[in-house]
């Protein structure tokens, strides 16, 4: 499947729009997690376990995104955009949220 952030693929033709297509995930990273983030802010570096968990995020979006494009026979998505959000709740700690979104499309070469 390709993925693309701009509205056209060059090179290729777009035969049909066929809508808009989307993956959600949400991830929540431990209070361990957490702390050693804590202290990386504090006295500077990567908050690498953070890094990590994001980029699950991500994969998991854009995979769900993809799925959803293929049960509608798109092979191809323009207009891709990855939003990401960090949400707190008191009691269950961060969480991490990405969403991504595009138009699910078939596109045939020129």
């Amino acid at each position: 499947m390709l993925l693309s952030t701009t509205p056209s693929l060059e090179g290729s033709s777009i035969k049909s729009y066929l809508g808009v297509v989307t993956g959600d995930a949400i991830l929540g990273a431990n209070i361990f997690r957490d702390l050693f983030a804590g202290i990386r802010d504090i006295i500077g570096g990567r908050a690498a376990a953070y890094e990590e968990e994001l980029r699950k995020a991500k994969d998991i979006a854009l995979e769900e995104m993809q799925a959803e494009a293929r049960k509608l026979s798109a092979n191809a998505i323009v207009g891709v955009d990855l939003d990401y959000e960090t949400l707190s709740a008191s009691t269950a700690g961060n969480m991490l949220m990405v969403s991504a979104s595009g138009t699910a499309v078939v596109v045939e070469p020129s």
